[in-house]
């Protein structure tokens, strides 16, 4: 796989994040005091993105299509689609449980890519601790908003 092709799939997953934007639907919710100040969403985001890109790369490179490829590409579709599902549907309670699949299949990428390339696997891991914040913040402010929130 060539890497602009890695490039262009981690482009399109961050996409989502410019379409379907907080607004001021986000800003009315009631947030816990821990929620991360607003400027740090599209900071961490670029970090993370490029770490995302260059595991994907990494692991590519030294196992071609594997079962970890298959779970690198799965977390990108799952990433793209909590914007949509928490912004754009303001489906709180489907993201909670999708930002849980992502989570899930995060984990299992450093798994399977641990023994094809562990560099690989280790720039997963600040990923997986920021989307376990992302799952808690997302959990919390569907209960602080809950008589407000959607079915």
């Amino acid at each position: 796989m060539e890497l602009t092709v890695i490039v262009a799939l981690v482009v399109i997953a961050a996409s989502s994040g410019s379409i379907f934007k907080p607004g001021d639907w986000y800003r009315s919710l009631r947030k816990p005091g821990w929620t991360p100040p607003n400027w740090a969403f599209p900071v961490v985001w670029t970090i993370l993105y490029v770490m995302i890109g260059y595991s994907g790369w990494l692991a590519w490179s030294a196992g071609g299509w594997s079962i970890a490829m298959a779970l690198w590409g799965l977390q990108l579709v799952l990433n793209a689609g909590w914007s949509f599902l928490f912004f754009g549907r303001r489906r709180m309670d489907l993201a909670f449980g999708e930002v849980l699949a992502l989570l899930a299949t995060i984990l299992l990428y450093i798994g399977f890519a641990w023994p094809i390339s562990t560099l690989a696997a280790l720039l997963f891991v600040p990923y997986a601790a920021w989307v376990a914040t992302a799952a808690t913040l997302n959990f919390s402010v569907w209960r602080l908003n809950a008589a407000d929130a959607r079915p």
